[in-house]
């Protein structure tokens, strides 16, 4: 764990070294270990993503030259009129968590933060922070696929049985088990505000791209009910129900990745000379954007995959 400016840079020369692509940023870290990582990374030339750490605000994340912001971590807090306030709340809370080193009591802090980030939500400080994004080449990727547990009620658990023989038991018994708990131990109250912030969490990231934001398809793969392969196909679908057009959310997943890693002269569109990694489909996504679940065909590293090759590989 980081928890200073020094160790903030030997940690980015040590990523650079071993050959990473990028280093990623994490919510507890102290303000000026992740100045010190954003100032290493521009020397080492080495992208940083990942969180908005408490201890920073998403514009100056923005600035210091994050190249993604995920799960829209401090973007809500960002956007509300009391942001000074909320910040201020947190900065006090991180050196309480530094000082003790317990960090058991993060997602109730944030939770609380949610809720008044969610009363004081201001369209006009949106607008604000969203050309910030813009300005700075901020992508998001937002990860609805596990925003959306906020609004776990036990129906979810029910409705994903079919996937979850795909998953390893251990983790299939995690997850049920975490079901269980937010089913009979949720405190009143919680799924009607949980139902409120996810909805605004799908208006925001509608209004990001109509300010012309990058945005990325991302789940959060590994997280209660976020499942490999299928999760992607539900984040397309909150995509467009978050307002973006079936394109969009479909270059979100093809074409703006590409960009994102500098990758458009083999990767992200159908064109001679690139991998020609497809799905390919019985009926037209732009038409309905579920119908990217309707899949004929996979071609992967020059081999196709035929619909009866994939079932065979999903029965066994």
């Amino acid at each position: 764990t980081v928890s200073n400016a020094a160790g903030g840079r030997q940690a980015v020369r040590e990523a650079k070294q071993t050959g990473a692509d990028f280093v990623k940023v994490y919510s507890l870290l102290p303000r000026d270990a992740y100045l010190a990582i954003a100032d290493e990374s521009r020397k080492q030339r080495i992208p940083f993503a990942g969180h908005v750490p408490i201890s920073i605000s998403a514009a100056e994340a923005a600035a210091a030259g994050q190249q993604s912001i995920e799960h829209l971590t401090g973007v809500l807090r960002a956007c509300s009129t009391r942001e000074a306030e909320l910040q201020q709340s947190d900065q006090e809370f991180l050196a309480g968590i530094l000082a003790t080193n317990e960090p058991k009591a993060v997602v109730d802090h944030l939770r609380q933060e949610s809720k008044s980030a969610l009363a004081t939500y201001s369209p006009a400080k949106a607008q604000a922070l969203f050309a910030e994004f813009k300005s700075n080449h901020t992508w998001q990727c937002p990860t609805l696929t596990v925003l959306r547990l906020a609004t776990f009620t036990g129906t979810m658990a029910a409705a994903d049985s079919d996937r979850l023989k795909f998953m390893p038991p251990s983790l299939r018994s995690e997850w049920l088990a975490f079901s269980d708990r937010l089913t009979t131990n949720k405190p009143a109250g919680t799924t009607a505000f949980g139902t409120k912030y996810f909805q605004k969490q799908l208006e925001i990231v509608g209004a990001m791209r109509r300010a012309s934001v990058g945005i990325l398809a991302g789940t959060d793969t590994g997280n209660p009910f976020c499942f490999p392969g299928f999760g992607l196909h539900d984040e397309l679908a909150l995509l467009v129900k978050a307002g973006l057009t079936p394109m969009q959310a479909l270059q979100a997943a093809t074409r703006n990745p590409a960009r994102f890693m500098n990758r458009e002269s083999d990767l992200g569109t159908i064109e001679q000379g690139k991998l020609a990694d497809l799905v390919l489909l019985d009926a037209n996504p732009l038409a309905d954007i579920a119908n990217t679940r309707t899949i004929d065909a996979v071609v992967y590293r020059g081999r196709l995959y035929s619909r009866h090759a994939l079932d065979e590989m999903l029965d066994h």
